[in-house]
């Protein structure tokens, strides 16, 4: 309700200074508002102790900077009011400030004082308002206390302040460049900042500062790819393309090596002979020593991994930055994911669809058939404007090939009748970019060319012309016929294009109608002095060519044309008669070209190749200015090439700091030593870092004063923590009630399995041993002898795997004898954007004899125990048809073929690897030595349990061998290479998260309380319908027990089915609840610490229901 006297009073309020001014809106109130103020007034009101008044006349101050007019005489007034406490009124101040400080230096710098208090105000929002002023104000002589300002702001505890710093840090650097070394010292301990809120910022504040500094990045950049997905719309498409240049410096080009080794060794079997064979050997064996075949760097997978779900981000900018990631980084079986979301942005707006089109015009000249399946999205509507049609025409033009011509031609037909001329003109070049390109086509095209010609308007005709010629002169002696008919148009056609055209083709192939030629240079030479510049060229050129070839006919009609043009009012058209006469017409003073006229005039001329206009524009990062104009734009920076060799991986490894000194060390060795923090380390979400690790610590310690100062105050970094599971208050509760379940376990276990074989006095060792490695462990991280590294990516190595050959003390090293060193390797980081990248194997089918047996055997034994002394044990599986996979196919390990499958038995050497069953064929004539695995070095910390060496393996014989392998709780998969006594081959293996736990027996009420643990985040429920086939309890049960190696739990209600298991490497709880409802559908409920693993099987287990 205040604006109107507002308006009126501003109004009023600069005739003060000399600019007379009445009401023009009659709204505004003007002069006649009731409450009419001067500028007086103004002052009045900001010099009053009540913030209503200031609060009115900062609106009114602002409205009038709004207008364009002049309020600097305000200024001392308004400055007063910097220490106002209202933020309201602090707001308005600064808006204020930041407009007029530059004009008025002098008094802007009366209020840094002001400003430096307001740095210390305990408002995070005050505190962030004046660093912005600050480093708004454009004054040289205040950089050292902005350069100050900026230095303490980066260390705030609010991440909103920290925000602000990153943002004053180009400011400051375009006002003095020299501050360059010390701002990239905020912006290295910036980039260590593990909150969202800071990071689009600070990777801005370094693109903009120093984007040549990549090693400020190395430490940082799992961080960033993992924090990705969290981040501001406007910071996920700086990080994204900062990445993408990053990614093109560190990684090797994943399309280097397109032929691989499979495909070569299948070229060899069928179309190699002896002799070659024999002449190339020593040059095969050469390069097949050079060369290694390309594995894609675990940091770069997780880099395409972490931005891929983005492509569902309703921010169009996000999807294009994500999209040409993918097209300069992936591998090209994988690109075509972007395919999809771009073509899902062509709904947006016009402008947002000329950008989009802009990148898939340039992509779909390489990745032709990525945007095949979508041509009808590229198809035109009436209602978009030319500049949309036209880009879309270059993209149905590119997608173009044999088998959908001519349902794109059927499309441009319907185009060419449009009333938009220009879109017309682009519909004929296109049809000929479309001729030229598929030969099949050409003639179809030529013929609808040709008819054309006889369209009324002369655009249509002119550029219908220009293709055709074109076109003929790839095959002039075939389409002679078409020439003869172009010429007949001579007469009708008046746009000068056209008719310059017909004449070059009649000139440039007048052998092929030698009749018609000299006629037409006849009507020619009739209306020459009416005719274009352009025409009168070409006829002077037609009249030479006809000259040199048929003479006896046109020797006077030249001569009358080149007279014509000798007097004509054009210099170049005088000028080229005067040349073309002494080059044909021999004279005594003509030189030696004479005797070439006739192979300069009628040379062969190379046929005009038709090619986008978007056919180089890819060297130029998508989605930018640069790429958007073709042209180098300021600013730009360079997409670099590919190394040739890989940089060092490990300088983004993270080093985790060593743990402070502290009077309860054995508290925090204890703490530390827990597993659930480890355990959980992998889901902690993606904004975890390694220099989080000391805060949590000392939060544990239990000092709130300790704990309040360490953590982070802001409520984004709380609800980071809550959302991770961190948990830090309640871990003592965590650790005692593990303890109190391992206890339970072995109690259960002797009383579940009370023919087992192992007595409690061993079972009681290995308790021993596991408590005696953990603090082994933590000794050594303690005294800090082995630097830890901490990884963000799923790829990453382990941290704890190299640091067993440190520790000295004596009871350590007689647990290390019986606990081997790779036994300790910490678990695997697990990424929730697995599941975009999981692919469960389809389920196998399962003898019913051996479900139905399994189901009594937990049915009766739930009968015979109590349940105070139940406890979960652990279950030899029941075994059935178990489903293989191929290894190494036959063509590719030369004869050699290997097939695995996951036995579902412990494995005798560890148990907590997944035991795998391996069986090698020798395909060959030749026996094959010395069968083994050779691990390459872990990429993620997966442990790999070689079996036995095969000495020898003869033809046509079949070997069965076991091995192990500790996948870490995660379903990515375990590289190595397969040796023979001659040959080495890279293969892996990859489980299904079902394989990645063993079946465990409890009871109904021990279940539930165990149920009763894992809720909130680790409880992830999908509702499914169950189809007919799978109504029956055995089909449930079946295909439940297909897709994961899990235990069936009695339960007394029939329409519920309870299963459970462990997963192997870390001893997680997994229960699954299958609750049948009304009709078919049903519910599925499964409770696991571990959410990823929770939700794949999830994925699965609906998918082998669904089948």
């Amino acid at each position: 309700m205040a604006a109107s006297p507002a308006y009126g009073e501003e109004k009023g309020g600069s005739s003060s200074l000399g600019e007379p001014e009445y009401g023009h809106d009659p709204a505004s109130g003007g002069i006649f508002s009731s409450d009419y103020k001067r500028h007086d007034d103004l002052k009045e009101m900001l010099d009053s102790n009540k913030d209503s008044l200031k609060l009115e006349a900062m609106k009114r101050i602002v409205a009038m900077i709004a207008r364009g007019k002049n309020a600097s005489d305000l200024f001392p007034a308004v400055v007063k009011n910097v220490a106002c406490k209202n933020i309201e009124v602090k707001k308005l101040v600064y808006v204020y400030l930041v407009r007029y400080a530059e004009e008025q230096q002098d008094l802007a710098l009366l209020s840094i004082s002001t400003f430096q208090r307001g740095l210390k105000d305990p408002n995070q929002l005050i505190r962030a308002s004046a660093l912005r002023v600050l480093s708004s104000i454009r004054v040289p002589i205040i950089v050292p206390i902005m350069m100050l300002a900026i230095k303490e702001a980066a260390s705030d505890m609010s991440p909103y302040v920290r925000k602000t710093a990153a943002h004053a840090i180009p400011k400051l650097y375009s006002l003095d460049s020299d501050q360059k070394d010390q701002l990239i010292e905020v912006i290295e301990k910036l980039l260590a900042d593990k909150t969202t809120l800071v990071a689009g910022s600070v990777v801005m504040a370094f693109e903009e500062v120093c984007p040549e500094r990549i090693d400020l990045i190395h430490k940082n950049y799992r961080k960033l790819c993992n924090l990705l997905i969290d981040v501001e719309e406007w910071g996920q498409v700086v990080i994204i393309n900062m990445l993408t240049r990053y990614a093109r410096t560190q990684f090797l080009s994943p399309n280097q090596n397109q032929e691989s080794l499979l495909e070569e060794s299948a070229e060899k079997a069928f179309y190699g002979s002896e002799e070659e064979d024999a002449k190339d050997a020593k040059a095969e064996a050469a390069s097949l020593a050079k060369r290694k075949p390309y594995v894609m760097d675990p940091d770069h997978r997780l880099l395409l991994r972490n931005t891929k779900p983005l492509l569902q981000s309703r921010n169009a900018a996000v999807v294009m930055a994500v999209a040409q990631l993918y097209f300069h980084l992936a591998p090209k079986a994988e690109v075509g994911v972007i395919a999809k979301a771009l073509v899902r942005l062509l709904r947006s707006h016009s402008e947002v669809q000329y950008v989009v089109l802009q990148n898939v015009a340039t992509m779909s000249i390489k990745r032709r058939g990525m945007f095949e399946p979508y041509l009808k999205s590229f198809y035109i509507r009436s209602t978009d404007p030319t500049q949309i049609k036209i880009l879309k025409l270059e993209v149905l033009t590119n997608l173009a090939n044999e088998t959908n011509i001519s349902t794109i031609l059927r499309e441009f037909q319907t185009y060419i009748r449009s009333m938009d001329k220009d879109f017309v003109a682009a519909t004929i070049q296109a049809i000929g970019r479309c001729a030229t390109n598929i030969g099949k086509v050409r003639d179809t095209c030529l013929n609808g060319l040709v008819q054309l010609l006889s369209n009324r308007d002369e655009l249509v005709v002119a550029e219908s012309v220009v293709v055709i010629k074109k076109l003929l002169q790839m095959q002039p002696a075939q389409h002679s016929e078409i020439i003869k008919h172009m010429a007949k148009l001579t007469d009708n056609i008046q746009v000068p294009m056209a008719r310059a055209s017909i004449l070059w083709l009649i000139g440039e192939y007048c052998e092929h109608v030698p009749k018609i030629a000299p006629d037409v240079l006849r009507k020619m030479a009739k209306s020459f002095t009416n005719e274009e510049d352009i025409v009168k060229l070409q006829v002077i050129n037609l009249a030479a060519k006809l000259y040199l070839t048929n003479s006896k006919q046109s020797k006077l009609l030249t001569q009358y044309v080149l007279n014509l043009a000798k007097y004509d009012q054009n210099y170049d058209i005088r000028d080229r008669a005067r040349f073309i006469r002494q080059l044909i017409v021999p004279t005594e003073k003509s030189g030696a070209l004479n005797k070439y006229a006739k192979k300069l005039f009628l040379a062969q001329k190379p046929a005009p190749i038709l090619e986008s206009s978007f056919k180089d524009r890819d060297h130029f990062q998508l989605g930018s200015l640069s790429h958007l104009l073709n042209a180098k734009a300021v600013g730009y920076q360079e997409l670099p090439d590919w190394p040739d060799e890989a940089p060092d991986p490990s300088v983004r490894n993270v080093e985790v700091p060593e743990w402070t000194k502290c009077t309860s060390r054995e508290k925090r060795k204890e703490k530390v030593e827990k597993p659930f923090y480890s355990d959980s380390e992998g889901e902690s979400g993606p904004t975890e870092s390694a220099d989080s690790e000391p805060e949590s610590v000392s939060e544990e310690s239990g000092s709130s004063s300790s704990s309040g100062s360490s953590s982070s105050s802001s409520e984004e970094e709380e609800e980071e923590e809550e959302e991770e599971g961190s948990g830090e208050q309640s871990e003592d509760k965590e650790e005692e009630e593990e303890k109190r379940m391992k206890r339970k376990e072995k109690e259960g276990s002797r009383k579940a399995a009370p023919g087992s074989t192992g007595s409690p006095s061993e079972e009681e060792e290995e308790e021993e041993e596991e408590e005696g490695a953990k603090k082994a462990k933590k000794k050594k991280a303690s005294q800090g002898r082995k630097s830890h590294t901490e990884t963000s990516s799923e790829e990453a190595s382990a941290s704890e795997s190299s640091s067993s050959g440190s520790d000295s003390g004596s009871e350590a090293e007689a647990k290390r004898r019986k606990v081997p060193p790779s036994s300790r390797a910490g678990p695997k980081e697990i990424s929730l954007l697995d599941l975009d990248d999981f692919t469960p194997p389809p389920p196998q089918p399962v003898p019913s004899s051996s479900i139905v047996s399994t189901s009594l055997v937990t049915d009766l034994e739930g009968l015979t125990l109590t349940d105070t002394s139940l406890a979960p044990a652990l279950l030899s599986p029941a075994f059935g048809a178990v489903r293989t996979y191929e290894l190494l196919h036959r063509m590719a390990g030369e004869g050699l073929s290997v097939e695995y499958c996951f036995s579902r038995r412990p494995f005798p050497g560890d148990p907590h690897m997944v035991a795998i069953q391996i069986q090698i064929s020798n395909n060959t004539d030749a026996e094959v030595k010395s069968l083994r695995v050779s691990e390459p070095k872990p990429l993620s910390g997966t442990r790999i349990q070689e079996f036995p060496e095969i000495e020898r393996l003869a033809p046509g014989d079949t070997a069965s061998v076991v091995m192990g392998i500790d996948f870490c709780d995660s379903t990515q998969a375990a590289n190595f290479q397969l040796c023979t006594h001659t040959r080495h081959f890279y293969v892996s293996i990859q489980p299904p998260v079902g394989e990645l736990m063993a079946p465990v027996f409890m009871s109904e009420n021990e279940f539930k309380k165990e149920q009763g643990k894992l809720t909130g985040m680790s409880e992830i429920t999908e509702k499914l319908t169950l189809p007919e086939k799978c109504w029956s309890d055995h089909a449930i049960v079946q295909q439940v027990t297909v897709a994961a190696n899990v235990g069936r739990v009695p339960c007394g209600a029939d329409n519920e089915y309870r299963f459970a298991a462990k997963t192997v490497t870390s001893g997680s709880l997994v229960l699954i609840t299958l609750e049948r409802r009304e009709g078919a559908v049903a519910q599925l409920t499964v409770n696991s610490e571990k959410m990823v693993i929770g939700t794949m099987l999830v994925k699965d287990i609906v998918q082998a229901l669904a089948q």
